[in-house]
């Protein structure tokens, strides 16, 4: 199972981009993106951008991301 959370693109050089997850940055490779740009969001896996989002869906993706991980109740994923 893959679980995935959408970063901000800060940075572009080339086909590599630096995406901002809340304050942790990683390097994510961008070959499959047309037309990404700086304020981006995206959704890498493996170290690749795999898909753009829009940023109002990464917004509340990330904000339920927020209130999981800040939540006092154990979570049990399930397929």
């Amino acid at each position: 199972m893959c679980l995935a959370i959408p970063g901000k693109v800060v940075e572009i050089r080339d086909n590599l981009a630096i995406v901002d997850y809340g304050g942790v940055r990683r390097e994510a490779r961008i070959d499959f993106i047309r037309e990404l740009k700086v304020g981006d969001y995206v959704i890498v896996h493996t170290g690749f951008a795999i898909e753009k989002m829009d940023e109002e869906a990464a917004k509340r993706s990330i904000e339920a991301w927020d209130e999981l991980l800040s939540s006092d109740e154990p979570h049990i994923l399930e397929d």
